[in-house]
């Protein structure tokens, strides 16, 4: 059972620290290098201030949209979390009961533990998230197979073609293989948590990437994952291979992994339907800016053409109202829901998502705006400038 004290997002981090063996915590946790741009994700977030607005007639409240034709009944969609089945027995499928009951989407990761097929039968086809692999055949086989069961939207993710080094998952043994010692400290943390290890290490199996099953032969260990990954993840990709892409993907499909106006253009250029701006939530390129603060400008230069969305550091209903108010057209979460879920699993995720809706209203009855769809920069104080 969760605490009913486990309420905010510092409640839900907490709960996941202790519950989870170092390695997994460190990993949902961290970022890459000296986490420069993860701190700067939540700094600029708080450093956005809403204007309090009084006396306007907020007795009904609009929280609901719609994207691709697809209604939420909030502006936030469940992103992509890797090893999700990790941090709670079969976690892509207690995290996608969540979303759907709480009336939002889930966008299942490339690298989860459960496949897509098990999330659909479960709880319905969720959005798909590709990183691009080397071996093209298998990737055209795997996307046939999503789009005929049901997937709405693709959530094609661009900045991953290598991964960076993030030095807390390589001294946890994450991401570099531990010697003796190391893989005893690995067993003996996994041992100290027990509820973690009855729950998902014994009952939660099997631990390999669902969705990559025949692409990744034999995987034993974390160290095993990160080196399948830098090995075939594709870093010649270019524009050009969204052709490849779009011949067996009918449906929309959103690039994910924006931070520059140029690169936006070139995704609107090159058709793409929509886009996330993200720095990957601080785990790849350090020292770049908050997806927060390129957000405005990517609107400003390609808003009227697609749909923009925004992730890195949003976990709270204030978040949201700043990201909406900066031009997002919805939020994509990733560690509020990974430290939910960690937390207490899919009652974990839907306190977290009830908590958030809530803090959304009061936030749109403060600031006096109605409807989640005429959120503006006329939300925020503008005074001293905000970058």
């Amino acid at each position: 059972m969760l605490p009913d004290r486990i309420i905010s997002p510092s409640d839900f981090r907490r709960r996941a620290r202790a519950r989870l063996p170092r390695v997994l915590f460190d990993y949902v946790d961290g970022g890459s290098y000296e986490e420069v741009t993860l701190k700067r994700n939540r700094e600029d977030l708080e450093r956005l201030r809403l204007r309090q607005r009084i006396m306007h007639d907020m007795s009904s409240v609009v929280l609901d949209t719609e994207i691709f034709g697809i209604s939420l009944d909030m502006p936030v969609i469940l992103g992509p979390v890797g090893f999700a089945g990790m941090l709670w027995r079969r976690g892509e499928v207690a995290a996608a009961r969540a979303a759907h009951d709480a009336g939002i989407a889930f966008a299942l990761s490339t690298v989860g533990i459960c496949p897509f097929d098990e999330v659909a039968q479960a709880v319905a086809p969720p959005w798909m998230q590709l990183y691009m692999i080397k071996d093209r055949s298998f990737m055209r086989e795997m996307l046939r197979r999503i789009w005929s069961q049901g997937s709405p939207v693709l959530v094609l993710t661009l900045d991953l073609q290598t991964p960076a080094a993030r030095y807390r998952d390589a001294r946890s043994g994450m991401a570099a293989s531990q010697g003796l010692r190391g893989r005893a400290r690995q067993a003996w943390d996994g041992l100290s948590h027990p509820s973690w290890l009855w729950d998902v290490y014994l009952r939660g199996r099997p631990h390999s990437f669902g969705n990559l099953a025949g692409a990744t032969g034999e995987i034993s260990s974390f160290a095993q994952s990160w080196a399948w990954i830098g090995q075939n993840f594709d870093p010649s990709v270019t524009w050009n291979d969204l052709e490849f892409v779009r011949e067996v993907w009918p449906g929309p499909i959103i690039a994910k992994g924006i931070l520059d106006v140029e690169d936006a253009r070139a995704a609107v250029d090159h058709g793409v339907d929509g886009i996330v701006v993200s720095n990957h939530g601080g785990r790849q390129l350090d020292g770049v800016r908050s997806s927060i603060s390129a957000l405005e400008p990517i609107v400003d230069a390609v808003g009227g053409d697609v749909p923009v969305f925004v992730d890195g550091g949003i976990s709270s209903g204030l978040d949201v109202i700043k990201a909406l108010a900066s031009g997002a057209r919805a939020c994509f979460l990733g560690r509020a829901w990974a430290f939910a879920l960690a937390a207490g699993g899919q009652a974990g995720v839907a306190r977290a998502l009830a908590r958030m809706k809530e803090e959304l209203r009061v936030a749109m009855v403060l600031t006096g705006c109605a409807d989640v769809k005429k959120a503006s920069r006329d939300l925020l104080d503008q005074a001293d400038g905000r970058w």
